[in-house]
């Protein structure tokens, strides 16, 4: 039972009719007056318990209620555990005169309270008188235990009698009219009380003061004693809703202590496993070893492209949740006056946020070069097919010339054969001249080749060298064999001067017709409607010339023409070869009938091409339409959000609604995204890079639409965080209203105030600001020193200023109470008074009390450390 703390002021003569209540005039107490032996008993027995209910607080008891105080030391100590109060300190000899000593400061504190003492001294005292010891326990119980005891404004005892009248009123067969009468009607009253007695001594920590039968068998049970008893019960009771309402506040303040730990671990839990998903998609992205086939590469572009729609989506998400959690459970832990949530090292949102920043860093890289290895690879592959064709067309010509311009067939030749064989010669430098080109061209494509790192340079290189040596060697050998003919030049005077202009004309115009025929073979590869228009243009202008080819083609054919007439007319029998070229007039003929045939072949692959050209500028400009609606749209609902997040029109449940409703007319917009993704998809299968009908690639679209959907979420949250704020804080809609109104007033940064303006700001709203006291209140609304006031650490600051919340103080005076007002509280009465989950929460947090002198077992320091992050109170 809890010691009733004496009031801080006493009224005297409240007291002094209370004692005229109980007490008779001074002789009531007087010695030679006999008290009536059935109450002595009852009182001896009920003040003895109480006074021993009190003194087991200090480690003793007594044994003989006349005897035991007669030295005053446990007087002094009984009053000093009732009261609260120190008392002087006690005289420490055992003398008579030490004794009366005691006692007179016990009696001199009592009368202290403004109590009379009637009759009543020390020496009596002493003595062992019962009668006045009895006399004086009793003005200390009716002063400490029964005064304070009012209903309604009654008296202590009308008080406490009306108190039991109304505890007891529900039970029917009892009626309480005294404290004298038994009141229960049943057949077993004794057993009544003694089952009652046993209760409260078992449950309610109230020692057995009466025995059943002395009340029962008692005509009139002694007053005193029993209101000595039912005293006993009020502050019990009194005590006990005490204690559950402390149980409440306790148990209020662990649940939401309980709420915010699991946010904790469902934040450390959602930030690992997004830091891991970056950590391992990150070496993926920078991961730049080139495939060596285009095929491979391709397959790489439609990794990322599957990266980019189906595993990278969820993670923004995430992403934006995580911020969203994090702000909401910060919001929490204000509203609850607890320290900031700080996250385990590296998963803070700032470091969410920069890994983040890292992945589209190497995202965006990551995407240019694939673009870039796809078109080196394009180049390559044409390249290479270029080089192996020229080389083959090479090669077919050199077959057979170091043969011939090995051969020695001018030692046993006649001399018109010398002549011949020398025209021949001529002719063959002439070639060779002509398809210097091819071999420097050849070489130019090996080097190009080289410097793309192709991955088959080792092949290329060793043809081209070939080649090289080749030709290197064809030079050799026509030098030398021309210095030979020329050695026996001098011995043949005549050549057949039609064969030889045959020959001279002939070698440069089917050099021109194989340079036609390779260009209208040629491979080509464009990426606009303008680079084949260009190559049409180039086509028309080698059609045009077709016609003077024509004639060239027929003035060589009339010089062969020529040398027929005249052999028929002169009877020379021809051997059919022209001595001085292999090109026979058949070969011209087969070579331009070739040319011409080619040339329609190139007009079809031309047309073709310009059907897959306008192809590709349909695509480009459907992607363009799209992406010129769309970017607008963005930036649009982009800016409107931000006038959104102002607007103080209707309550917070009203902006939230329309801020849903606005998000989902957000979402049901991505519809339009995914069918620009598919035209973007169809433009890079069609290896379409570039596109100057419009500024917004599809990079500039999926960042402004991620940025769209993380801007109405935090927004949405804003606004969740302000509904939040206003019910835990108790501020009306039209508070918030005000303060919104007043914010956007000063409010010159989107959403931010600069020191001055905030300082306008609190002015405009009543406020007298010294310039200590500002920089206390800039303390609280920029704890980072960014500079800036959000919205929300205004609105936190005003609503700090408005309302009220659990503090320290309160919960800890709550503990106290549960703790009947000592310093430490058992395991036993937290699990007796709190739920079992909040109980044992407690239990596994605070610390044991180790300043008792007995064990220490069970008992916990009263401190709240788990529950504000403060030190121990």
């Amino acid at each position: 039972m809890m010691a009733v703390e004496p009031q801080a002021q006493y009224n005297t003569s409240y007291m002094m009719s209370e004692e005229h209540q109980y007490m008779s005039p001074e002789d009531e107490w007087d010695r030679d007056l006999l008290l009536d032996p059935a109450w002595e008993k009852q009182q001896r027995k009920t003040f003895t318990a109480w006074c021993n209910s009190h003194l087991r607080k200090a480690g003793t008891q007594i044994e003989n209620i006349e005897d035991d105080f007669r030295n005053g030391l446990k007087l002094m100590l009984l009053l000093e555990v009732i009261s609260g109060e120190r008392l002087p300190k006690p005289d420490k000899g055992k003398m008579r005169f030490h004794k009366i000593a005691n006692v007179n400061k016990a009696l001199d504190f009592i009368c202290s309270k403004g109590v009379k003492l009637v009759s009543i001294g020390a020496e009596e005292i002493v003595d062992g008188n019962t009668k006045m010891t009895l006399g004086m326990i009793w003005t200390i119980i009716l002063r400490f235990a029964i005064q304070d005891i009012s209903v309604e404004e009654t008296s202590a005892k009308e008080g406490l009698l009306l108190w039991c009248q109304r505890k007891t009123a529900p039970y029917r067969n009892v009626n309480v009219q005294n404290f004298h009468i038994r009141c229960a009607q049943r057949d077993d009253p004794i057993g009544n009380l003694n089952t009652a007695f046993e209760v409260a001594e078992k449950y309610l920590d109230i020692p057995k003061m009466l025995d059943a039968e002395d009340i029962v068998n008692t005509p009139k049970p002694d007053e005193k004693a029993i209101m000595t008893y039912v005293s006993c019960f009020y502050h019990a009771f009194a005590g006990a809703e005490q204690a559950e309402t402390a149980a409440n506040r306790i148990c209020k303040v662990l649940a939401v202590n309980q709420e915010n730990e699991k946010l904790m671990e469902e934040y450390e839990k959602l930030a690992s496993e997004l830091l891991e998903w970056i950590r391992k998609t990150i070496p993926w992205l920078e991961n730049r070893m080139a495939e060596q086939q285009m095929k491979a590469m391709q397959q790489k572009l439609e990794d990322f492209r599957d990266y980019r729609r189906i595993h990278k989506p969820p993670r923004v998400q995430e992403k934006c949740q995580l911020e969203i959690n994090f702000n909401t459970l910060q919001t929490k832990l204000r509203l609850s006056n607890r320290p900031a949530f700080m996250p385990s090292e590296g998963k803070m949102v700032s470091d969410i946020a920069n890994a983040w920043k890292g992945l589209e860093q190497v995202e965006k890289g990551y995407e240019e070069w694939l673009l870039t290895e796809i078109r080196r690879l394009e180049r390559l592959d044409h390249l290479a097919e270029k080089f192996k064709q020229k080389c083959s067309l090479h090669q077919s010509w050199t077959s057979g010339k170091e043969e011939l311009l090995s051969m020695k067939d001018y030692e046993s030749a006649s001399l018109m054969e010398i002549r011949a064989l020398m025209r021949k010669h001529e002719a063959f430098e002439s070639d060779l001249a002509a398809h210097q080109d091819r071999v420097e061209q050849i070489a130019a494509i090996a080097q190009e080749l080289n410097e793309l790192d192709y991955h088959d340079a080792s092949s290329v290189n060793a043809r081209c060298q070939g080649i090289c040596d080749q030709w290197d060697n064809l030079g050799t050998l026509t030098q030398k064999r021309r210095d030979s003919l020329e050695r026996v030049e001098k011995l043949w005077e005549t050549i057949d001067q039609l064969y030889l202009e045959f020959a001279k004309r002939a070698a440069p115009f089917n050099n021109w017709m194989d340079g036609a025929m390779e260009d209208l073979q040629d491979m080509f590869i464009v990426h606009s409607t303008e680079e084949i228009h260009s190559l049409i243009t180039a086509h028309d202008q080698f059609k045009a010339t077709l016609p003077e080819a024509d004639k060239e083609r027929m003035a060589t054919m009339g010089i062969q023409s020529e040398i027929v007439k005249i052999a028929q007319t002169y009877g020379i029998k021809l051997s059919g070869v022209n001595p001085y070229t292999n090109l026979s007039p058949q070969d011209i003929t087969n070579k331009w009938e070739a040319v011409k045939h080619l040339v329609p072949l190139r007009d079809q692959m031309l047309q073709e091409e310009v059907a897959r050209q306008q192809a590709n500028e349909r695509l480009r400009r459907q992607f363009a339409a799209q992406a010129n609606i769309i970017g607008p749209w963005i930036q649009t609902k982009m800016e409107e959000i931000g006038h959104v997040s102002v607007d103080i029109a209707g309550s917070l449940e009203e902006q939230m609604n329309n801020l849903k409703q606005y998000e989902q007319n957000i979402i049901n917009y991505k519809c339009n995204i995914d069918k620009l993704e598919g035209d973007h998809q169809l433009s890079q299968e069609s290896l379409i890079f570039d596109n100057k009908h419009t500024n917004y690639t599809m990079e500039h679209i999926r960042v402004g639409w991620e940025q769209l959907l993380t801007t109405i979420a935090r927004t949405i949250n804003e606004v969740e965080n302000q509904i939040l704020t206003r019910d835990a804080k108790g501020i009306s809609q039209e508070q918030l209203n005000e303060f919104r109104a007043s914010f956007n007033h000063f409010d010159r940064r989107n959403g931010m105030m600069d020191p001055d303006d905030f300082r306008a700001c609190l002015i405009s709203m009543g406020y007298d600001l010294g310039e200590v006291e500002f920089a206390r209140i800039m303390t609280l609304v920029d704890s980072n020193n960014t500079g800036v006031v959000t919205f929300q650490a205004f609105i936190d600051f005003m609503t700090r200023e408005t309302a009220e919340t659990d503090t320290a103080d309160q919960v800890m005076a709550s503990f106290k109470i549960l703790a009947s007002d000592k310093a430490y509280i058992t395991v036993d009465e937290l699990r007796r008074e709190l739920p079992a989950e909040q109980a044992e929460y407690c239990i596994s947090r605070m610390t044991r009390y180790t300043e008792l002198q007995r064990s220490n077992r069970g008992c916990l320091y009263l401190s709240c450390p788990l529950l504000y992050g403060e030190s121990d109170l």
